[in-house]
């Protein structure tokens, strides 16, 4: 038999067929293209490529050159620079971008970041806080969740199957898988990201005032709106942050927010539910 023959053969073509994701493979924010829209658009190519024996029609085959800049259906490698544990269970993290380029996400939008941990992938989506025009990095605020009880049990019997083995296994993630990647972290380590996501993309001038209401680490997606409204001297937006935190030790970046509140613009303040 000769290759092209067995390049075509029914047990290739299968080792070629797009794997379905796995539920924890979605990040569940309603991004677009979502990993199962990418799935289905692999798996249409894939049977037009096999009824045709056409392998270019493949996805990625048409270009093996890797690519170098953010796309929402690309994973791109980024480099770990700098970890800072902010709270006990919260990181500041920034990642480098090659050559002092910008990212190129505008206010109000996201990432999804990709992780795996004990072969099980998984995807959350991240608001960068860094600035939009930041140039050679960006840098996200990453809280390391606890898993409740329900969720717990949920996650243990979708991994093993049975509530047997749950009972037995019960103690297999408690801090959630991404919390897991997240801490295993050092400097010069690679994280997978793709996007930009998000609708709601912010245009200065566009409202007369904006009230901003986060929770904990919620204060992600608000910090790039308020920076690129006090950047922009032309812009005259009024904004009032509340801020909601355990403490006043885990308020995040107060030092950026103290700075943003001397704009005669914007207003903050903090709902502590512990004294």
């Amino acid at each position: 038999m000769d290759k092209r023959e067995e390049d075509d053969s029914e047990e290739a073509w299968l080792q070629l067929r797009p794997v379905e994701p796995l539920p924890s493979q979605c990040c569940g924010s309603g991004c677009s293209p979502c990993v199962f829209d990418l799935y289905h658009r692999d798996l249409a190519r894939w049977e037009a490529a096999q009824a045709s024996k056409n392998r270019s029609l493949l996805s990625g085959e048409q270009s093996r050159s890797r690519p170098t800049k953010l796309s929402p259906e690309t994973f791109l490698a980024f480099c770990v620079s700098a970890i800072d544990k902010l709270t006990k269970d919260t990181y500041h993290v920034r990642f480098a971008l090659p050559g002092n380029s910008p990212l190129g996400l505008r206010p109000g939008q996201h990432l999804i970041l990709r992780g795996k941990v004990d072969d099980l992938e998984i995807q959350r989506a991240y608001t960068p806080i860094s600035p939009a025009n930041a140039e050679g990095y960006f840098e996200v605020l990453i809280k390391i969740k606890k898993l409740k009880l329900r969720e717990m049990m949920s996650l243990c019997q979708g991994l093993l199957g049975n509530m047997i083995q749950v009972k037995e296994h019960f103690s297999c993630y408690p801090t959630g898988l991404m919390a897991r990647y997240v801490k295993s972290w050092r400097a010069g380590d690679t994280a997978f990201w793709r996007g930009p996501f998000g609708g709601f993309i912010y245009k200065p001038n566009q409202h007369g005032e904006l009230l901003m209401l986060a929770a904990g680490t919620g204060l992600a997606p608000m910090v790039p709106i308020l920076q690129s409204i006090t950047d922009n001297a032309d812009d005259e937006t009024f904004v009032t942050l509340v801020g909601c935190f355990k403490t006043f030790e885990d308020i995040y970046l107060k030092t950026f927010l103290q700075e943003q509140a001397l704009f005669w613009n914007i207003r903050t303040f903090f709902v502590l539910s512990q004294f």
